[in-house]
């Protein structure tokens, strides 16, 4: 059982940057593989970026070369640095965890989210 709460969210202007933090709580933490996603006002919600337990990342090309994720295990929080930010990346921003993903960007992959922070950017 993993327990995940993400802080960090909050308003900022186009072209600023906000970095959230996913607390993780729970036995097995560094075995799972682990992801943020993001749901916006009226669409579905999509893959950001994913980071296995072997370090392998992989981001969606929305945000490649503005978003790095980043995890660290020993104070069992994940991590999205968010530079250069657009209003298009306004949304709701959950972490997700589990063991063996396969399709990074299915929601369906996961098993455990977190209660998700909004991330507003004005224009």
């Amino acid at each position: 059982q993993v327990h995940l709460v993400e802080s960090g969210g909050g308003s900022v202007q186009a072209g600023g940057s906000l970095r959230l933090s996913c607390a993780a709580s729970g036995a097995g933490y560094n075995t799972y593989d682990m992801a943020w996603f993001r749901r916006a006002p009226g669409k579905e919600r999509e893959g950001v970026a994913f980071i296995d337990t072997y370090g392998k990342i992989t981001y969606a090309e929305s945000v490649q070369g503005r978003f790095t994720i980043s995890k660290d295990n020993a104070v069992t929080t994940l991590y999205l640095q968010m530079n250069g930010l657009k209003p298009e990346d306004t949304a709701m921003y959950y972490c997700a965890a589990d063991a063996g993903v396969d399709l990074w960007w299915d929601v369906q992959e996961y098993h455990y989210w977190g209660q998700g922070t909004q991330v507003n950017v004005s224009s």
